[in-house]
C-alpha cells in the first residue's frame, strides 16, 4: 500500500518558498557552523594558540549538514539532551582537526541568539523583495485607470466621485509605509556579538588573558565576518527580545494593510465593479454555479488577522524575560515570516489579474449624479445671496425625499425635478441642468 508524502500547503501551493528554507533545520545548523567558522577565524586573527590554517578549512569545507551530520547531531542530542553541544559534536566528526576549538569561549547562545539574527535579517531582505514586486504591480494598476472615475464611498455610502486609480493610491502609500517600515526593522538590527554567558564576556577576557581590547576586536571581527556593521552594546545571555518586537509590529503592521486592501477588494466585488483573478474552469460554489467569490483576498484576510495578532506574543514573550534571561517560547517568528510571505504571493496574484468593469461603474455613478450635485448647487445658491445652512436643510429634505423613491419604491432618482419645482431654488433654475451637465462630464474631475 502505498503512502502519499504530505506536503504542507506553505510548500505545495506557493512553491518552495525561500523564506520557508530560511527557517529550516538545515540553514539554522549551518549558520550555526558559520559562527563558529568565524569565531575560529576571529581567535585565530587575534593570536589565539591552536588555531591552524588547516583546522580552518576542515571547518570551510563542512559548512553545510550531510544526514550523516543530522543523524550524528540527533544522536549525541539523544544522550546529552543538549541540541548546541550536540552540533559541536557533530561538526567535530567531519573536521577532527577544529574539533578542540569549535565555540572556543562562547555560550550557546553565541550561535543560537546570533544565528536567529542572521536569519531574521535575510528574511526581512526577502519580504522587502516581494514587498517592491506588489507595490510596483498595484502602481501599474493605478496608472492604467487614473482616468476612470468611479463613486468615492465614505461609510460605504457613495460619496463624491474618485477614480479607480486614486483609489489604488491609497493602497499603495499604505504599502510605501510597510516598506519604510520593514527596511527601518532591517537596517536597525545588529549582532548580538560575543558576550559570554550574561553579557559580561568574562571568558573571552580570561581566554585573551585580560586583555579588553583584544576582546573588543574580537567583537568587532566576529560582527563583520557576520555581515552586520555593528553588534548590540549591552545583552544579558540573549539579545534583547525587544528587537523581537520591533520585528513583529512591523510585520503586523503590513497585515493590517493586507487586511484594508483585500477587504475593499471584496467590497468592490460585491458592487461587481472590480474583481480578482477568476479562472475559465474555477468553480466559485459546489451548489450555486454562479458565484464568483473573492477566495484569494478571503484567503488574504484571514492570514492577514493572524499576522496582526503575532505582534502580541512577542510583547509578552519580552515581558517576562527574567534578569539576564529565561526560557521563551518564540515561534511566533517563523510563524510571521511564513504567513507575510504567503500574503504577499496572494496580493502579487491578485493585483496582476484585476478584472475592472467600467459599464458597472458608469451605471452607478449615474444613479447617484443627482445626489453628488448637491454640494455645487448649494455653492451656486450661496453666489446668489442665500444662506449655506438653510439651503444645505431644504437640500437634506428633497434628498431624503428622493431616496425613499428610490428604495422604497424602486424608482428613478426624482431630486433634481424636486429641485426644480421647489421655490427656494428659483434664483438657480436656469443653472441646475448645467450643474448636473458638469458631473454628467466625468473629465471635469481629472
Amino acid at each position: 500500500m502505498s503512502k502519499t508524502k504530505y506536503e504542507s500547503p506553505l510548500t505545495s501551493r506557493y512553491g518552495n518558498s525561500k523564506i520557508v528554507g530560511l527557517f529550516s533545520p538545515a540553514k539554522k545548523f549551518s549558520t550555526w557552523r558559520e559562527l563558529w567558522l568565524n569565531l575560529a577565524i576571529a581567535e585565530k586573527e587575534l593570536g589565539i594558540a591552536g588555531i591552524t590554517d588547516e583546522s580552518i578549512e576542515e571547518m570551510k569545507a563542512h559548512l553545510e549538514l550531510t544526514p550523516e551530520d543530522f543523524k550524528a547531531a540527533e544522536e549525541e542530542e539523544e544522550k546529552r539532551r543538549h541540541d548546541v553541544m550536540a552540533h559541536v559534536h557533530a561538526f567535530g566528526l567531519v573536521a577532527p582537526k577544529a574539533a578542540g576549538i569549535i565555540h572556543l569561549g562562547a555560550t550557546s547562545c553565541y550561535v543560537t541568539d546570533n544565528g536567529d539574527l542572521i536569519i531574521l535579517k535575510q528574511g526581512l531582505n526577502l519580504l522587502l523583495e516581494k514587498l517592491a514586486v506588489v507595490i510596483s504591480r498595484f502602481s501599474n494598476f493605478a496608472k492604467k485607470y487614473k482616468d476612470l472615475p468611479t463613486l468615492g464611498f465614505t461609510h460605504f455610502q457613495p460619496a463624491q466621485l474618485t477614480t479607480v486609480g486614486k483609489r489604488a493610491t491609497l493602497w499603495i502609500q499604505e504599502l510605501l509605509w510597510d516598506l519604510r517600515n520593514l527596511t527601518r526593522t532591517r537596517d536597525d538590527l545588529g549582532l548580538r556579538g560575543v558576550k559570554g554567558t550574561t553579557g559580561t564576556q568574562a571568558s573571552f577576557l580570561a581566554l585573551f588573558e585580560g586583555d579588553h581590547d583584544k576582546v573588543e576586536a574580537l567583537d568587532k571581527r566576529v560582527t563583520e565576518l557576520s555581515g552586520f556593521s555593528e553588534a548590540y552594546p549591552v545583552t544579558g545571555q540573549t539579545y534583547s527580545r525587544k528587537i523581537d518586537v520591533d520585528i513583529l509590529n512591523a510585520i503586523s503592521s503590513f497585515g493590517s494593510t493586507a487586511h484594508k486592501i483585500a477587504t475593499d477588494l471584496r467590497l468592490l466585488a460585491n458592487l461587481k465593479e472590480v474583481e480578482e483573478p477568476f479562472e475559465k474552469d474555477q468553480i466559485g460554489s459546489s451548489a450555486m454555479a454562479y458565484k464568483r467569490n473573492p477566495m484569494r483576498c478571503e484567503r488574504v484576510c484571514s492570514l492577514s488577522r493572524h499576522l496582526m495578532v503575532l505582534a502580541q506574543d512577542a510583547l509578552m514573550t519580552n515581558s517576562v524575560q527574567w534578569f539576564e534571561r529565561t526560557l521563551d517560547d518564540r515561534i511566533s517568528l517563523p510563524e510571521a515570516f511564513m504567513t507575510a510571505d504567503i500574503v504577499l504571493t496572494l496580493l502579487q496574484n491578485i493585483s496582476e489579474g484585476f478584472v475592472v468593469y467600467p459599464k458597472v461603474i458608469e451605471r452607478h455613478i449615474a444613479q447617484e449624479l443627482p445626489f453628488m450635485a448637491t454640494e455645487n448647487i448649494i455653492m451656486a445658491m450661496v453666489k446668489k445671496g442665500g444662506d449655506r445652512q438653510q439651503c444645505h436643510e431644504e437640500i437634506r429634505i428633497l434628498s431624503h425625499e428622493a431616496a425613499k423613491q428610490v428604495k422604497q419604491e424602486g424608482k428613478e432618482n426624482d431630486l433634481i425635478d424636486r429641485i426644480k419645482k421647489t421655490e427656494y431654488f428659483k434664483p438657480i433654475y436656469d443653472e441646475v441642468i448645467k450643474l448636473i451637465n458638469i458631473f454628467m462630464n466625468f473629465k471635469f474631475f481629472l
